[in-house]
């Protein structure tokens, strides 16, 4: 069964549907709506949108291909674990692409650029402690901002696809976000990108992003079932077939 759908997940039918569909299921999936296991229906969700089935199958497709979903015929398309390999090798992916970003921005300091990380970090101090899911889309946007500004938007859309599985991770340890360290990490960077200090930026941004590795095993221990994750972390490793 589907959950009711928010305010936040709803259509506008004057955009193209199958992205809005495909946004929306992704989004729940990450923000962990639909948990492992869950069953979602074409069917259903075509009804609840009052839209054909076709977007819905083309929105399928596409988180199928993502991992998120298993789309198994004759017997419904269920919500898949978190894949434990997917998300060490997704947050390699990210460090080796926004290293090269970082050092690409250090080359010539843009003070546009710095103006506007600065605000950006003055509204994530504001913030904080009050609105952690705030906190991840204002997280977000720094990093979005230093691709835009090193001119690789394009490598930035490359890894928003690839994170979908280290971002549910990162809403189920919502609680325990550490925010001050991030914002000391963000702070290091937006610093060695002004200064022009490649090697400190690059070792900021790789250690900022190394930082799922350290909350990463307890997670999987406090949400058993929501990983396939190897057995050296306790926990049997099995999968969901397609």
């Amino acid at each position: 069964m589907v959950a009711d759908y928010g305010n936040d997940w709803s259509l506008d039918p004057s955009a193209p549907i199958t992205p809005q569909i495909y946004r929306i299921l992704r989004e729940r999936i990450v923000h962990n709506d639909l948990i492992p296991g869950n069953r979602i229906s074409e069917s259903e969700i075509a009804r609840a949108y009052d839209v054909s089935r076709q977007p819905v199958r083309e929105a399928f497709i596409k988180l199928a291909e993502e991992g998120l979903i298993s789309i198994r015929p004759q017997r419904g398309t269920i919500v898949n674990k978190i894949v434990y390999a997917a998300v060490m090798d997704a947050r390699f992916l990210r460090e080796a692409i926004e290293a090269d970003i970082v050092k690409l921005l250090t080359e010539t300091p843009d003070p546009a650029l710095i103006t506007e990380l600065r605000a950006q970090l003055a509204v994530q101090r504001e913030i904080a402690h009050l609105d952690p899911l705030r906190f991840i889309q204002v997280d977000e946007q720094f990093h979005r901002t230093l691709a835009q500004g090193a001119g690789k938007g394009g490598a930035w859309k490359l890894v928003e696809g690839l994170k979908s599985q280290m971002d549910r991770v990162r809403f189920l340890s919502l609680g325990q976000f550490p925010t001050d360290k991030l914002i000391v990490q963000h702070t290091e960077i937006a610093d060695a990108i002004e200064n022009g200090d490649r090697a400190k930026a690059e070792k900021a941004i790789r250690s900022h992003l190394r930082e799922v590795l350290q909350d990463l095993p307890e997670v999987v221990h406090s949400n058993p079932d929501f990983f396939d994750a190897p057995e050296d972390l306790g926990l049997p490793k099995t999968t969901i077939s397609t």
